[in-house]
């Protein structure tokens, strides 16, 4: 598997971004290494948070949200998924495949880092991903957060917007990165934030990865993923820890997406689910703090034991 690593002085100096990065060796299913970057911020013996980000973003997604989670007590991780931000980004399309990312993911969370007693949050493909790891590892997830995000089996339209986002991630001669995640944003992104944005990419070579995902998707039953989606799915309709969801109210790809959850995970019940208004795709953007509050309201939830209850 041939990849590339971004160079380090494409992240120097990136606004309201000081934290040090950290490393992951991981097998990457076909004999060879990638090294996966994560954050890691917070006392490590601190109960930790999982942040993971989507597509086509990277963990600076999380620089405003992370600090109130630190500030509250706890281990903050965030990884780069691979072919994203730190994290080294084979060149192939075809070196991508919703099963290697949950295997790569789970070495990280799992095999390196070993984390137990986890609140997770995870939005656009961060859920996609993340859910599979909480069906997978229930065990180690003492609380969960999700928005503007879903666990596809391929059952049931896919909508316009996103069918069109599928096109545009394939046929688009340039794929303009800090453009696309401020598009998919409410509030102004500056110029230095858009660029923060596109460091990972120094060129169209690197965004193999942020290209491919939009067409990982399970969109119809024969998607390969779609039977350890619906495995997924048979775990989580028994996941009876804290799960709240909190999706935004502007968001076109994802709208309607948090009824599935409402109806399926019992662990929904008698939680603090709310909308948060005036975000878009990108809620960790455009409201961080309400990001970690829910965050926080789930982990609160865990030390009263609630759930079980009536739907919120």
């Amino acid at each position: 598997m041939k990849t590339l690593r971004t160079p380090d002085e494409r992240f120097a100096d990136l606004p309201d971004f000081p934290f040090d990065p950290n490393y992951a060796d991981i097998d990457d299913g076909e004999g060879g290494r990638l090294r996966m970057h994560y954050l890691d911020e917070g006392p490590r013996d601190a109960p930790p948070v999982l942040l993971l980000h989507g597509e086509p973003s990277w963990s600076f997604l999380y620089r405003h949200v992370i600090p109130p989670l630190v500030e509250a007590g706890h281990r903050v991780v965030a990884p780069d998924l691979v072919g994203f931000g730190r994290s080294d980004k084979p060149t192939e399309q075809a070196d991508y495949t919703y099963a290697c990312h949950v295997a790569w993911l789970r070495q990280v969370v799992v095999d390196h880092l070993d984390l137990t007693g986890i609140t997770f949050f995870g939005q656009d493909w961060g859920g996609l991903l993340g859910l599979r790891l909480v069906a997978s590892d229930a065990e180690r997830f003492a609380g969960v957060v999700v928005s503007n995000t879903g666990l596809p089996t391929g059952h049931g339209p896919a909508s316009d917007a996103f069918l069109e986002w599928q096109r545009f991630s394939q046929e688009s001669p340039h794929f303009p990165i800090g453009t696309i995640i401020a598009g998919g944003c409410t509030s102004d992104l500056s110029a230095e934030v858009v660029a923060a944005y596109d460091a990972p990419f120094p060129d169209d070579g690197y965004t193999a990865g942020a290209r491919i995902f939009p067409s990982l998707v399970p969109t119809s039953p024969d998607d390969p993923a779609c039977a350890d989606n619906k495995a997924a799915w048979r775990s989580l309709e028994g996941f009876e820890r804290p799960f709240l969801v909190a999706f935004s109210d502007r968001d076109p790809v994802t709208k309607g997406g948090e009824a599935v959850f409402h109806a399926k995970v019992p662990g929904t019940r008698g939680q603090a689910h709310r909308t948060i208004e005036g975000a878009g795709h990108f809620v960790q953007e455009d409201r961080p703090h309400e990001v970690a509050t829910a965050i926080l309201d789930v982990v609160a939830a865990q030390s009263a034991g609630t759930g079980g209850g009536t739907l919120a």
